[in-house]
C-alpha cells in the first residue's frame, strides 16, 4: 500500500506531508533567527553586530553561561566592561542564561548603558561583574545611563566599590524596569543591589534580597523615582526599612 501524501499550505508556504514527517521548505525556515553559539567570542560578535545595525535581537543558546574572561567595552571613562557598550536597543532573548565573569579574570562589570542605548534581559543572570577603577567603581553588574530592563532574571554576586553591585542608574534620562526577577547577594559602598542616582526605578514582583554595603542603606538606594508593586525587599544590610535613611515599601527586615 502506498503511502498517503498531502499538499498543505501554510502561511503562504507548502508543506508536504508523508507519513508523519514533515517537510518544511527552506523559505519557511528563513525568519527563524538562529542561537548565539555558546562561546564568549560568539556573544560579543552578536553584540556588535546588532549595535552596527542599530538594534536587534540576540537569541541566545537555552541553558548557556557565557563565561566573560576579559573586557570588551570601555568608554575610557567610567571602566571596563565584559559585553561591549550597549550604545543601541539590544534584546537579549534567553532560556535560563548566565552571563559570568569568573573570580580569576581582572574585573570589569558585566555591561554598561549608553545614554542611547537601551538593554533588555529575558530569562538572564548576571553574576560576578566587579566595578573597582578608582573614581569609576559604580554599577558591578550594569551601569545604566540609558535603559534596562528585567524579566524572568537575576543580578547576583555582584561587586561595586561606589554604588550599585547589582546596577547602577544614573540620570533623568535613565531607567531600570524589573518583573519577576531577583536582585540577591549583590555587594557594594552603598546601595548593594541597587543604586538608581535621579533615575527612573520601577520594580514588579521582584526580590531584593541578602544584599550587603558598607554604608546604608544595602538593598535599595533611590534618589529619583521609585515606584515597587508587589515587591519584597528583605534581609539586606543594612536594612530598607523604616530606619534607614532611605525606606522603601516593601521591606519586611
Amino acid at each position: 500500500m502506498r503511502p498517503t501524501r498531502k499538499l498543505l499550505t501554510l502561511a503562504g508556504s507548502t508543506l508536504l506531508l508523508t507519513g508523519s514527517v514533515f517537510l518544511l521548505p527552506t523559505s519557511a525556515l528563513a525568519g527563524v533567527a538562529a542561537a548565539v553559539p555558546c562561546t564568549e567570542a560568539g556573544l560579543v560578535s552578536a553584540v556588535n553586530a546588532a549595535n552596527a545595525a542599530g538594534g536587534g535581537t540576540v537569541t541566545l543558546t537555552a541553558r548557556c553561561t557565557y563565561t566573560l574572561t576579559s573586557a570588551h567595552g570601555d568608554d575610557g571613562v567610567n571602566g571596563p566592561a565584559g559585553l561591549p557598550l550597549i550604545t543601541t536597543p539590544i534584546s537579549f532573548s534567553g532560556n535560563a542564561n548566565t552571563f559570568a565573569r569568573p573570580a580569576s579574570a581582572t574585573p570589569f562589570r558585566i555591561a554598561q548603558v549608553a545614554p542611547t542605548g537601551a538593554l533588555t534581559l529575558n530569562a538572564v543572570t548576571l553574576t560576578g561583574g566587579k566595578a573597582t577603577t578608582a573614581g569609576h567603581d559604580n554599577g558591578g553588574g550594569v551601569l545604566n545611563f540609558g535603559a534596562v530592563t528585567l524579566t524572568g532574571g537575576a543580578l547576583s554576586g555582584n561587586n561595586a566599590v561606589g554604588l550599585g553591585g547589582g546596577i547602577h542608574s544614573s540620570g533623568t534620562g535613565a531607567a531600570a524596569t524589573f518583573t519577576s526577577s531577583t536582585v540577591q547577594g549583590n555587594t557594594a559602598g552603598r546601595g548593594a543591589g541597587i543604586a538608581s542616582a535621579g533615575a527612573t526605578l520601577t520594580l514588579t514582583s521582584t526580590t531584593v534580597t541578602l544584599n550587603a554595603a558598607t554604608t546604608q542603606p544595602g538593598g535599595i538606594y533611590s534618589g529619583g523615582t521609585s515606584t515597587l508593586t508587589t515587591t519584597t525587599v528583605t534581609a539586606n544590610t543594612p536594612t530598607n526599612c523604616v530606619s534607614s535613611p532611605n525606606p522603601v515599601g516593601g521591606c519586611v527586615g
